[in-house]
């Protein structure tokens, strides 16, 4: 199993893939605090994109932290587009069946607010490429937020994360829906995610300014992160040229309180 074949996975796993996140700690939280650390003040017209949505765990993150927001949604599994659009949704929120690589297709056009990519970018075959992309949908000044796992950086998540993966997630996968190969694919492809230090840097190659990262809470700490940026506005867009770090990188190994720093607004 590989990136490509994810979506259809996910299509498999779909009717049973909200209790098994329900019963993970932190896990809606964590996205809720993703979402608030983006910074976002509420206004009329605020557009925002959901990448990789699922079965919109994401998409009421986003609506917790500025409710009244418009948000596209979009996933590549149709069945857990489906488990999503079961739920109560307000009106501003529209639901997308698409790859990434083909959003344009599926009419999904910036400028977007802000964007929000909940384990998504671990999956993309080119993860350089999709940053830019990101980079291309966003209005000038508005934040990208990155939620996903790294562990490649530090001995002591990866031994807690293999911990989790084979003593917790993947025998529960099993149980629940007969299979692991997605649960076991998921252990795979985070232990083989960039480093926290590595995909900051990708953000700022990509053209991203104020990157930074934060952890979570609980055994996700300096496990799951916050990856954080934003497209630069328009008055300082020629500051933003070369790939040097900006101030407010944290790449350190030091424990960050799991609240992080206020993302610039």
């Amino acid at each position: 199993m590989g990136p490509t074949s994810v979506p259809r996975a996910f299509d498999a796993h779909a009717r049973s893939y909200d209790k098994l996140v329900n019963a993970n700690p932190g896990y809606h939280e964590h996205l809720r605090m993703s979402a608030r650390r983006m910074g976002l003040k509420r206004r009329p017209g605020l557009r925002l994109l959901d990448l990789g949505c699922g079965t919109g765990a994401s998409t009421a993150a986003l609506l917790d932290a500025v409710p009244g927001a418009e948000v596209v949604a979009v996933d590549g599994s149709a069945e857990m587009l489906a488990q999503a659009r079961r739920k109560n949704w307000p009106p501003g929120v529209r639901f997308v069946h698409s790859r990434f690589e083909d959003l344009a297709r599926a009419g999904v056009t910036g400028p977007f607010d802000g964007i929000l990519a909940a384990y998504l970018v671990r999956n993309l075959p080119d993860r350089d490429d999709g940053l830019r992309r990101m980079y291309d949908l966003l209005r000038p000044g508005a934040p990208l937020a990155v939620h996903e796992y790294s562990v490649r950086d530090s001995l002591r998540s990866r031994l807690i994360w293999n911990s989790v993966a084979w003593g917790v997630i993947i025998p529960m996968g099993r149980l629940r829906t007969g299979s692991a190969d997605l649960y076991t694919y998921l252990w795979r492809s985070v232990r083989g995610f960039d480093g926290v230090k590595a995909f900051a840097a990708r953000m700022v190659g990509a053209g991203f300014t104020d990157v930074r990262t934060q952890t979570m809470t609980g055994w996700q700490t300096h496990i799951v992160h916050t990856f954080l940026g934003r497209r630069p506005a328009a008055e300082d867009a020629a500051d933003a040229a070369g790939p040097t770090a900006p101030e407010g990188l944290d790449l350190s190994d030091a424990d960050t309180p799991p609240q992080g720093t206020p993302t610039a607004g």
